[in-house]
């Protein structure tokens, strides 16, 4: 995806949870995790910095999740189940967006994603996050 737009306005499938957000890096941080959880849900997330995310409506819809070592919050739709962000694990300050929630944007829009080794979390054994590979989707004509 070649668009820097760095405001949007997102939410979850069925509305009740909306957001405003500003992308620290537009969508150059897109990218996928290798972790259980990641893995799972399947989502390619973009970075915002902590405060640069606002929840417009149904804050006290969204429900959270933890494992492993509690650090990472990742925040769902307690009524339709869509994951719509997560304060993130490797950088606190951070949150990871779910590209899928934000208007008008979708995860086939990216043609390459970058995916990091969620296995070996740069917490975990030190270092930064680790590119592994890359996620393609070619689209037919």
């Amino acid at each position: 995806m070649t668009e820097e737009v760095r405001k949007h306005d997102g939410g979850c499938h069925c509305g009740a949870v909306r957001f405003q957000v500003t992308l620290s890096q537009g969508f150059d941080t897109a990218r996928r995790c290798t972790c259980s959880y990641c893995r799972m849900r399947g989502a390619v997330a973009v970075s915002a910095r902590f405060g640069d995310m606002k929840i417009t409506k149904g804050a006290d819809k969204l429900s959270s999740y933890r494992f492993n070592t509690g650090a990472a919050q990742h925040f769902f739709c307690s009524l339709c189940g869509i994951y719509t962000h997560h304060q993130r694990r490797s950088n606190q300050a951070e949150y990871g967006i779910n590209v899928a929630c934000l208007d008008g944007v979708s995860p086939f829009d990216f043609t390459a994603v970058p995916v990091v080794d969620g296995v070996n979390h740069p917490n975990d054994v030190g270092g930064q996050a680790r590119r592994i590979g890359t996620l393609r989707f070619d689209p037919t004509e």
